[in-house]
């Protein structure tokens, strides 16, 4: 889509676009492309091409519309916090799946799927500090702080997610599997980016944040059974192990000091956070619901079987023994 140089003509978005299919996803997702680690042999001015942003601006209006329009109007806070942490009576989503009954390879294409998540993790919101003051500010620079390792490189969970890659025998490099994951995988990750960049959405953005820390480590805890059960690499029960501890810290940051101060500084925001909470759920579900189909099927949930040996093919023990 992107020439070698900025300025080249772009082309308009057709009307029968599906904004929940794969096409308008990926083409969101390659324009956030733009602001984060860019494209090899693409010229660095595409990030703020006029009619490159033209574009960006019609697909993320339709995405959003949609999302708005899916989640509906109507959505309460307290009760959304409140879902967020009710102990379902029956485990379920694609964490329980792989605790229960999962086998390596498709433990393996979960991995592929997160990758496009966790290559980026915590980068959108950081785009949300500037637009923070006081308590809120600083308490999620706090779970920022941790996300990035502390100070530390080797501690940064984007590292910590390839050296998972690596120890389960994959392909570590950023954005390595982006051409097998479906357009469920890219709506969660485009939803990120869009809340981010926009001011606007901040209340979104916290929602979406809050979401994702308060979920976490529940789902962190189920995975951490589910490698262990399989005898996977250290490096893939690190990475789970680490959000089981950390996540548990971050939601009641997120949910007293962030969502807590943001509401009393600027409680008309408070429908918006909803609506990323709610947003959140709504994508996520859609994602799990695929791939469980899917595997309960005994079919990959990949594009592209061959991205990772799936169906079966690449059934080996999940650690690194290439």
């Amino acid at each position: 889509m992107l020439g070698d140089s900025a300025g080249a003509p772009v082309p308009n978005v057709p009307d029968e676009a599906d904004p929940a299919g794969r096409d308008l996803q990926l083409a969101l997702h390659t324009c956030y492309g733009l602001h984060y680690a860019g494209f090899d042999g693409v010229d660095e001015d595409w990030e703020w091409d006029p009619e490159l942003l033209r574009l960006r601006a019609e697909l993320e209006r339709r995405f959003l519309a949609a999302l708005r329009s899916d989640v509906g109007n109507d959505r309460d806070l307290d009760i959304e916090l409140d879902a967020l942490l009710t102990v379902p009576t029956v485990e379920a989503g694609v964490a329980a799946f792989l605790q229960d009954r999962g086998q390596p390879w498709q433990v393996r294409e979960y991995f592929a799927h997160r990758s496009i998540l966790h290559h980026q993790e915590a980068d959108p919101y950081a785009w949300m500090i500037p637009r923070l003051r006081g308590r809120a500010k600083a308490a999620l620079v706090a779970v920022e702080f941790d996300e990035f390792g502390g100070g530390h490189a080797d501690r940064i969970h984007q590292q910590l997610y390839a050296n998972l890659l690596a120890g389960a025998g994959m392909d570590p490099s950023y954005l390595f599997y982006l051409d097998a994951v479906p357009a469920q995988m890219l709506a969660i990750v485009n939803m990120m980016s869009l809340f981010g960049l926009h001011r606007g959405l901040r209340g979104a953005g916290i929602g979406h944040f809050a979401a994702v820390e308060i979920t976490s480590s529940p789902a962190s805890r189920r995975m951490v059974g589910a490698l262990e059960r399989l005898h996977a690499d250290p490096a893939c029960i690190r990475f789970y192990r680490e959000h089981v501890e950390a996540d548990a810290v971050h939601e009641q940051l997120m949910r007293r000091e962030v969502i807590g101060d943001l509401l009393r500084t600027e409680p008309e925001l408070r429908t918006s956070i909803a609506f990323g909470i709610s947003a959140t759920g709504l994508l996520e579900d859609r994602f799990a619901e695929y791939v469980l189909a899917c595997w309960r099927g005994n079919r990959t949930s990949l594009l592209i079987e061959e991205a990772v040996d799936a169906g079966g093919k690449f059934d080996r023990p999940l650690a690194n023994e290439q």
